[in-house]
């Protein structure tokens, strides 16, 4: 006799390791049916307001990783893309489609968006998990919703003034700077510059809002931004901030952080050879 989800036998007498190895191949399962290969599929929304009760009510080692399911699914693909354009990028483009249904994939990202906005109840008490992973995914997952907006900002905001965890902070600037870009928030560029201008914020909240600022305009870097970014201190933040959700996904291998900023500061300067902002000299 096999489980709910065709992974393994049930046993009649289930010990915690046995419940805790059927319930990772379980989500493992999900993932790979869910979004496979980086990939968003039209019953993936479908899966969302089930994946967000299991992450509230389900087993607490799991909660992280569900999160993250539901926050990709909600969300384009664009893995590797560390650009000011890119980043914070939610919608897909209209034509690209789900090769299994022809659907298309921005009606899939949309639809889960509305499933968290609906199911915010269930979130926003996760920004006060013990957690610090499960704290950096809720940000991650919130940043993706369509509704109640100033609800959303208000505990994102509230949140990052109490937090003291280096990836939760920059994943909740991150996440109000996703928020502010889709929603076209007229003070939020002023709010990340106040934060990354500012010597006495903490180097991780400066680093943060510098990206968040670059995200949400379109001028070139100012020489203090560029020159906060390419500190040669920064380089110690590229494995301490690599779990950040959107540093994470644009490169899995490490230098999340580091291909962000080199993206974003020689993007200003297309038809221009520039010196590498990483100590390394002139790029080729």
């Amino acid at each position: 006799m096999t489980d709910l989800f065709g992974i393994m036998p049930t046993w009649t007498s289930t010990s915690p390791r046995r419940l805790a190895y059927a319930a990772d191949r379980a989500l493992e399962r999900l993932w790979n049916n869910l979004h496979h290969q980086g990939g968003t599929i039209a019953v993936g929304a479908l899966a969302v307001p089930f994946l967000l009760r299991v992450a509230a009510t389900g087993r607490p080692e799991l909660r992280a990783q569900t999160l993250r399911l539901v926050a990709e699914i909600g969300r384009c693909q664009h893995m590797g893309d560390g650009t000011r354009e890119g980043l914070l990028q939610v919608a897909e483009e209209p034509l690209m489609v789900e090769g299994s249904t022809m659907c298309p994939v921005d009606w899939t990202i949309q639809a889960a968006r509305q499933a968290v906005t609906d199911d915010l109840h269930l979130l926003l008490p996760l920004l006060a998990s013990p957690d610090p992973e499960v704290r950096s995914e809720t940000a991650y997952v919130l940043a993706a919703a369509t509704g109640e907006l100033s609800h959303v900002f208000s505990a994102l905001q509230s949140k990052l003034a109490r937090e003291d965890d280096v990836v939760v902070r920059v994943s909740l600037i991150l996440a109000i700077a996703q928020l502010a870009r889709e929603h076209s928030d007229e003070d939020a560029p002023r709010w990340a510059r106040d934060l990354w201008s500012d010597p006495g914020r903490p180097p991780e909240v400066r680093i943060g809002a510098g990206l968040a600022w670059l995200c949400l305009v379109t001028d070139p870097a100012p020489d203090e931004l560029r020159a906060l970014l390419t500190d040669p201190g920064i380089r110690q933040y590229d494995d301490l901030l690599q779990p950040v959700p959107w540093l994470t996904w644009i490169d899995p291998t490490g230098v999340g952080l580091r291909s962000c900023i080199d993206e974003m500061l020689t993007a200003n300067f297309p038809e221009t050879v520039l010196d590498d902002p990483w100590g390394g000299g002139p790029s080729s």
